[in-house]
């Protein structure tokens, strides 16, 4: 059973209307895959534990040594015995303090040591899953992740490994002492310990559920932020005067966290005010049994001051270790919720042995018997990094259908068709972001799903029609594609996309922050800074969907002279909506329908008066004008 059905048996049932991911509950097996994170910082936890060892066995021995001060300095009136304590006592001070100190450093360094394991771990995870992961993803929710819940995670380093060991350790230590002192005291002591746990028995599992529902809000918070707070969001919403609705949905997510981080502070309270009134209670006790012991002779008073002592150390262990549950079930929450996004399998992988493609000459292109079906959601994604739970996934039709065609070596093939016809979708199988669902694609004779990733990608280069740029320099958004690309490479590059002259009108050249997802440029400008990061990888496969698309007639024209030259020797794909591309393709795809209907060159196809003959009257020939 995978690591996923695993978690969805284990699930309780839900009550109608109610979001699932916040009824599940903690993974078994999630403390045992904590230790590997803890053990990669073995020294400094080893540290950590040692100062609060030493820590705790302060606390346990300070009030003794208060009872000899009293017993055998005081009422015995030896003042060289009270010195000499009251020296030691500071002394000890002085230790506890350096223990402490160390006890915080080494706490942050393993507790941010964790923070970075963890982050990276999931980034490089979430880097390896399909596109289709991407598309029914939120983004916030992918951010929550490796920000919130990761840091919420460092607790398990940071406070509850020193407190739990402190306070367990401390509980063990204060008994010893209490029951050297008097065993009857701390018999009554014991017997009454099971009431501080009751409260926090009662509340926990509940408290779990306002837990992860919180995390699930604030992912929810964080993926409407990060849809409205971009440019095109922003002016989405601007556009359409729906800025009281967005603040609206926006509060009244706000407002549940609210009383979900409410709910959570009142039963934490009502756990620390039993806790106190039962430790008021008894130690009203334990000063009435005490008094009347040392009335009777049974107890000296140094004896008594120091089981107070104890006693006030003894329950604030106990009450410790009833906040300790509530944290330790925040990092366990936070744990699952990494961990279960560490168990997605992505659904493109390499195969065992997959070997790696290293033609430099242009390869040929067959798809053979490919069908085509989008992934479901449930496939490709979790249920709590959706925003909403989604309706069960129906059969879909498939985008492509018994799709067989060839592409020569290094030839320009074009690609036409009616809107929905399957042509961005073909591309989109050739460098495996998504895999056919039935059939083969061979590119150099080789199939794609036995080449590495890597090697597969680094022989194609994509230009589509919405090109992405980084909010970063327009110098890191070319050097993506060639690190290490100088700066006369760019500016070849530039000059041959057409965009060098825009370049050196910007404020800083290359060194320009171009804006969220380019947003300082426009649409023909990103689209050719996207053809010149292209031809800075000169890759032998090269696939151009809608590329010039935002272009005016004549800055196409002259680009796509350019594009003739460079692209010469290699082998071109071009989902194309200008005659003049077509014209001049050695190869031409008809798709409809998700399948090739025909295939030849502009004039063989226009003879055949069937499919493309229709395209070409009703999309293309107004163009010969």
């Amino acid at each position: 059973m995978t690591a996923r059905a695993s978690r969805a048996a284990k699930a309780p049932k839900n009550r109608p209307g109610e979001d699932p991911a916040t009824r599940r509950r903690v993974a078994p097996g999630t403390v045992r895959r904590i230790f590997p994170y803890i053990l990669q910082h073995r020294r400094t936890v080893a540290l950590l534990l040692l100062v609060t060892v030493v820590d705790a066995v302060i606390t346990a021995t300070s009030p003794l040594i208060l009872k000899m001060i009293v017993d055998d300095g005081i009422l015995a009136g030896n003042s060289g015995t009270v010195i000499r304590l009251c020296l030691l006592v500071a002394g000890l001070a002085l230790v506890d303090a350096a223990a402490l100190y160390t006890q915080a450093w080494c706490s942050g360094r393993a507790g941010e040591g964790l923070v970075l394991d963890l982050r990276t771990q999931v980034f490089a995870h979430v880097q390896r899953q399909p596109i289709a992961f991407f598309t029914h993803t939120p983004t916030g929710a992918l951010v929550s992740r490796l920000n919130t819940d990761v840091v919420q995670a460092r607790q398990a380093v940071t406070t509850l490994l020193s407190q739990s060991v402190s306070t367990v350790l401390t509980l063990v230590l204060v008994l010893g002492a209490m029951f050297y002192l008097s065993w009857q005291i701390t018999a009554v002591a014991l017997v009454l310990i099971p009431l501080f746990m009751l409260p926090v028995r009662l509340i926990v599992r509940r408290l779990q559920r306002l837990i992860r529902e919180g995390m699930q809000l604030d992912a929810e918070m964080g993926s409407l932020m990060n849809e409205r707070f971009n440019v095109a969001g922003a002016m989405l919403v601007k556009l359409y005067g729906n800025a009281e609705e967005e603040s609206a949905l926006f509060g009244g997510k706000a407002k549940r966290i609210r009383d979900i981080v409410v709910a959570q502070v009142v039963q934490g309270r009502a756990i620390a005010v039993t806790v106190s009134v039962i430790t008021a209670m008894f130690t009203a006790l334990v000063y009435g049994l005490g008094g009347t012991l040392v009335i009777n002779g049974t107890l000296q008073i140094g004896t008594l001051v120091a089981l107070i002592t104890l006693l006030l150390r003894l329950y604030e262990p106990v009450n410790q270790l009833t906040t300790v549950q509530t944290s330790a079930m925040t990092a366990l929450v936070s744990f699952d919720r990494v961990f279960e996004v560490l168990d997605l399998e992505p659904l493109i992988t390499e195969a065992p042995h997959a070997h790696t493609l290293t033609t430099t000459t242009p390869p040929d292109i067959t798809f053979t018997d490919v069908t085509f079906h989008y992934p479901t959601t449930t496939r490709t994604t979790l249920a709590s990094l959706r925003a909403t739970t989604p309706h069960p996934d129906q059969p879909t039709t498939p985008t492509l259908h018994n799709l067989t065609f060839h592409a020569p070596a290094g030839k320009l093939t074009a690609i036409v068709g009616p809107s929905g016809a399957g042509k961005t979708t073909l591309t989109h199988l050739i460098p495996r972001l998504y895999d056919p669902t039935h059939g083969t694609i061979h590119i150099a004779g080789h199939n794609t799903r036995h080449l590495t990733l890597q090697s597969l990608r680094d022989t194609i280069g994509v230009v589509t029609q919405d090109a992405h740029l980084f909010h970063d320099t327009l110098r890191a958004n070319l050097q993506y594609a060639q690190p290490h690309a100088t700066d006369h490479d760019l500016t070849q590059a530039c000059k041959k996309a057409l965009i060098w002259d825009t370049v050196t009108q910007l404020p800083h050249g290359l060194d320009t922050i171009v804006g969220d997802r380019g947003h300082r440029l426009s649409g023909g400008e990103k689209q050719r800074i996207s053809l010149a990061r292209l031809l800075l990888k000169t890759p032998p496969l090269v696939i151009l969907d809608e590329a010039t698309a935002h272009l005016d007639t004549e800055t196409e024209a002259a680009i796509q002279d350019t594009l003739r030259t460079t692209l010469k020797n290699t082998t071109t794909l071009v989902i194309a909506h200008r005659l003049s591309t077509i014209r001049e393709a050695d190869h031409i795809l008809v798709l409809a329908n998700g399948t090739v209907q025909e295939a030849g060159t502009h004039q063989q196809l226009l003879t055949n008066q069937n499919l493309y003959a229709t395209l070409y009257n009703t999309q293309f020939a107004h163009q010969d004008s």
